[in-house]
């Protein structure tokens, strides 16, 4: 049976916790932070709503096949975007690009910006993965 003080608790900071680790992960070509330390808070948040609210719950909530799904896309889209970066990028083509912008600000780092958000999403995804094979034995 889970606690009804655990359940309640979490449910006024897994928000508070999810909107850090997408400010960390957002901000993370500015300061300290990125992809992987936010994408790490997030799933950490996902792990709290699994002990909080049970296994049942928390697999309606979280289907597998949607986090696969998440999963398997972040990586394309990290392969593409890496890959289009690297070819235009070292080998002179003059390709479209991403504007660095001004430094200092959100949308100044060029590629660096979408990487981070697709790194976020499968570091978090791989996080509670982890954590339900090794705590409870299955997804």
């Amino acid at each position: 049976m889970q606690s009804l003080i655990l359940r309640e608790v979490s449910k006024m900071i897994i928000p508070f916790i999810q909107i850090f680790g997408i400010y960390v992960i957002f901000f993370g070509h500015i300061s300290p932070g990125g992809g992987f330390s936010g994408g790490t808070i997030i799933g950490v948040s996902l792990i709290l709503y699994r002990i909080a609210h049970g296994k049942e719950v928390a697999m309606n909530k979280f289907k597998y096949n949607s986090l696969i799904r998440s999963l398997c896309g972040a990586l394309i889209f990290y392969g593409i975007l890496k890959g289009y970066s690297f070819i235009t990028g070292g080998s002179g083509i003059h390709f479209p690009q991403l504007p660095l912008g001004t430094a200092g600000n959100i949308f100044s780092g060029g590629y660096l910006l979408p990487l981070n958000i697709a790194v976020g999403i499968i570091v978090s995804v791989t996080v509670y993965f982890l954590f339900a094979l090794f705590y409870e034995g299955e997804i």
